[in-house]
């Protein structure tokens, strides 16, 4: 094997620094990528695959992109969870001795993402570092783009409990990648986390879970001597959390990240809990179907008018608060707004002045920023007072506090006017971007360029005269600089200090000592000037970078009063009303509507519906009716009201007294999880019991259609447990809307403590039936299948049969309107603290009725009287029935 060549081995040292990442290799105009690294990108990318001489018997694999459309090519690759090194040139190729420097200036993967072509603007791209042992778990996520970090663990309670809460947080910040320790990365949750939130997820060096190591890490992001000032004095686990995703930072980016200048740090237990499925089934930010934001409850709840805005209200609808005087706050400020429509609307018309600052501090910070984010700036930072005197005008406590924290960043904006052209070209690096009059010896640079093309134009003028040759033109290209062109038919006239230096088909260029001598002095001036105004323009953008941490503030308060604002908006628009927050356990809405849904009909006519819970006569509520009629819906609407009311949002009702709850828990429809060999009742089966695992007093529970996945006997047995277990003071006693089929478990009320009875309401209309919607008490004497599977179009011949099967069926079925109500044990129910089984003699036997029909059955028999068929006849009946039991 012969030896590489000199550039393929300094490919070769980069790439076994790098070789989890696909490597950019810059070489002149184009990024490189050789070997593996070929072979992949060319199929991922679909450009062609050739091959360069590398010093071996066989050519390397080799494929490249041209440097300036690189960005959609590392995008595409990042996208498919790839990390991509980018290799620059460091020196300039014309002072290298031998081979040019190269080093690696950035990695950029998933969750490291800059560029805004790649990223969605009204969503935050989190990176998150999750640490997990035994006694603990600790997440941290960060947003580069913006700056925002935020840590939070939680620690010395059961493993089960520690696992759910960092599947549940990371279900919230739907990282695009995460790093963890060995012991996390051995586990089931890292295929969780790959499968359900589509994060990539690496192991990540082991050695950084290091208390010491990590706080080394933190204290020398920050400056600081010690952790206390972040709150992190003892939190181990959002230590090593916080340290790995640091270093995991300085690792890939290879600059400084002064943006990221704190750490929020917060308790899991100060947001209401939604689990994944719970997100997934309310719809909160995305569709279920479609995975997109239409039809959810964020696109109800967005009319933002920045970017910023919206990633804010974005993050409060996935954590509901549970401080009633900070929920109350933001009901207090979009009361105001609604209260005057006039200042609601005025603010809205200064915040679509205001672009992202964020992340563009984010860009000035990376040193990725051009003039035009700094106009941008300018531009935001110029609305800024009259935003903030809106607030000082209105009559809310709350906006008048935010306006006195509303830094108006004058010397920031004069820095910015003073310096910066107001229409500077995209590049930074050609000049035209610095004000005449900032920089004295800029101007005489400038001066001296303007003046030599002054000059320039002239002497076309003044050559035609002189020479007489009338088509005589003066131009400029980059190859051979200045030139007097002169056609082929006057070359005749052309005089003695003419000097020819380029031949045209029609045409003859040439030089004389005056033009080159200007050219020198207008080129000279030209170059000069662009390194200068490139060296003033990094300048400024390191003075603004110094008072990141002050602009960062002012944006961070604009993106809750847009937040805010919006709300407003929403309710006002659709006639929202403010709801009463409680902490009595009470959830009481009159004429309540579902949002989306409301929306989604757009005029046509919602039926509003009621609901009552609370901790004592109505902690559940059993509901009956047909499919179609709207149960599910219902069910919803309930769940989203009481989140809405916790993000601080007005509701869809006419009167709305609503608990907070700690968690909200759905249940609801079936998927059969075949690729973890899950089927539909075993997945079913699985979130009910954490459910029971989790839930408490507090906590507002969506069951529906419980034990549709098994046998109807089976399912109706566990529907009837699980009612009996939730709804037990002694055990859960959660606020629980259940709906069910299983018109048996409406006999529950009044047997057990707490439950109640609903129906939707349906009218008969011939053989025809109307879904009316509407939720009252009582139990549906029908289900109404047959009819609804006409609606669906099910052929007419199949509903004929249906109802001949059905009412055979009826013949021979058991009433269960009939069990005797001596059977159902009116004593609370008790269960033993250490089993879901209930004790035998006050559990509720569902199945007596059943043997009292076979004792029954025999006490009627009169033997003298029965022939032998008969009596074999009865006996295959005994049979058959003592098998049901």
């Amino acid at each position: 094997m012969g030896k590489l060549t000199p550039m393929m081995q300094q490919y070769m040292d980069i790439k076994n620094k790098n070789k989890d990442s696909v490597l950019f290799f810059r070489l002149g105009d184009f990024y490189e990528m050789f070997f593996e690294d070929a072979i992949t990108a060319s199929k991922e990318l679909e450009i062609t695959l050739t091959g360069r001489e590398c010093g071996q018997k066989e050519k390397a694999p080799m494929c490249g992109v041209p440097y300036h459309s690189a960005d959609g090519y590392i995008a595409k690759l990042v996208s498919k969870g790839y990390k991509v090194a980018i290799c620059e040139q460091v020196e300039d190729a014309q002072e290298a001795k031998g081979i040019v420097k190269r080093d690696i200036v950035r990695i950029v993967t998933p969750g490291t993402i800059t560029d805004s072509k790649m990223l969605d603007e009204k969503d935050n791209n989190y990176l998150a570092s999750a640490y997990l042992s035994e006694k603990g778990m600790g997440i941290s996520y960060v947003d580069i783009t913006t700056g925002e970090l935020y840590t939070t663990e939680k620690r010395n309670v059961d493993f089960n409990l520690i696992r759910n809460s960092m599947v549940d947080e990371l279900a919230k910040i739907k990282p695009r990648e995460v790093i963890v320790n060995k012991y996390l990365y051995d586990t089931r949750i890292v295929k969780d986390i790959e499968d359900k939130f589509n994060s990539t997820v690496n192991e990540y060096h082991e050695w950084i879970y290091n208390t010491n190591e990590s706080k080394k890490v933190i204290k020398n992001h920050f400056k600081v001597l010690n952790l206390e000032g972040y709150g992190l004095g003892d939190s181990d686990y959002s230590i090593k959390s916080t340290g790995a995703l640091l270093q995991y930072l300085e690792e890939t980016q290879k600059t400084s990240l002064k943006h990221i200048n704190n750490i929020s740090q917060y308790s899991i237990d100060n947001f209401m809990i939604l689990d994944i499925n719970t997100r997934r089934n309310l719809e909160i930010t995305e569709t279920i179907r479609d995975k997109t934001k239409k039809g959810s409850l964020l696109w109800v709840l967005d009319k933002t008018a920045t970017s910023m805005g919206a990633r804010m209200l974005k993050k409060w609808i996935e954590q509901p608060l549970l401080n009633k005087s900070l929920i109350n706050e933001r009901l207090n400020g979009i009361e105001s707004l609604i209260n005057n429509l006039i200042l609601m609307g005025d603010i809205k018309e200064n915040l679509k002045e205001i672009y992202d600052i964020e992340r563009l501090m984010g860009r000035i910070s990376y040193g990725s920023s051009n003039a035009r984010d700094m106009i941008a700036l300018k531009n935001s930072i110029n609305v800024l007072p009259q935003v903030r005197e809106l607030l000082i005008e209105s009559n809310c406590d709350y906006f008048k506090k935010l306006a006195t924290n509303i830094d108006l960043l004058p010397d920031i904006y004069e820095l910015i006017n003073k310096s910066i052209v107001d229409d500077p070209p995209i590049s930074i690096k050609d000049g035209g971007i610095i004000k005449k009059g900032y920089n004295d010896s800029l101007d005489e640079l400038i001066t001296a360029s303007t003046e030599g093309k002054k000059w320039l134009s002239q002497l076309e003028t003044t050559e035609k005269s002189r020479t007489g040759i009338k088509s005589l033109k003066v131009g400029f290209n980059k190859v051979f600089g200045y030139y007097i062109e002169v056609t082929k038919s006057n070359l005749n006239l052309v005089p003695d200090n003419y000097t020819r230096k380029q031949t045209l088909s029609n045409s003859e260029r040439y030089i004389t000592p005056e033009l080159k001598e200007m050219e020198s002095k207008i080129l000279g001036a030209e170059e000069k000037s662009t390194i200068l105004e490139y060296k003033l323009f990094n300048e400024i953008r390191d003075l603004i970078r110094v008072e990141i941490e002050r602009i960062q503030n002012t944006a961070r308060i604009i993106s809750n009063i847009d937040a805010l604002n919006s709300l407003a908006q929403v309710a006002y628009k659709n006639n929202y009303i403010r709801p009463n927050i409680n902490d009595k356990g009470i959830i009481e809405i009159k004429n309540g509507r579902h949002p989306v849904v409301e929306k989604v009909l757009d005029g046509d006519m919602f039926i509003p519906n009621n609901t009552l819970l609370d901790k004592e006569s109505n902690r559940l509520n059993v509901i009956t009716g047909p499919n179609m009629a709207g149960k599910s819906t219902y069910m919803r609407q309930v769940a989203i009201i009481n989140l809405m009311a916790q993000i601080g949002s007005f509701v869809p009702a006419e009167y709305a007294n609503i608990s907070l709850v700690d968690r909200i828990f759905t249940r609801v429809g079936a998927s059969d999880d075949l690729s973890q060999g899950q089927s539909t009742f075993m997945v079913e089966m699985s979130e009910v019991a954490n459910i029971l695992n989790n839930s408490s007093s507090d906590s507002l529970v969506i069951l529906d259609e419980i034990g549709r996945g098994t046998s109807t006997y089976d399912g109706l047995s566990i529907a009837w447990a699980v009612i009996e277990y939730i709804g037990d003071k002694n055990n859960i006693g959660a606020k629980t809307l259940f709906s069910t089929h299983y018109h048996e478990l409406t006999e529950l009320e009044g047997s057990l403590d707490g439950v109640k009875n609903y129906k939707i309401t349906v009218k008969e209309d011939g053989e025809d039936i109307i879904f009316l919607r509407k939720v009252v008490r009582g139990e549906a004497d029908k289900s109404y299948g047959i009819e609804v599977a006409n609606l669906a179009g099910v052929p007419s011949q199949v509903i004929s049969r249906a109802k001949m099967i059905l009412k055979e069926l009826e013949k021979s079925d058991i009433n269960y309107q009939d069990i005797d109500k001596e059977l159902i044990v009116h004593e609370e129910v008790a269960l033993d603290s250490n089993s879901l089984t209930a004790s035998e003699e006050n559990q509720i036997d569902m199945f007596n009725f059943k043997k009292q029909e076979i004792i029954e059955m025999i006490k009627d028999i009169e033997l003298i009287n029965i022939t032998p068929l008969q009596s074999m006849n009865i006996l295959n009946d005994l049979i058959n029935k003592t098998k049901e039991i």
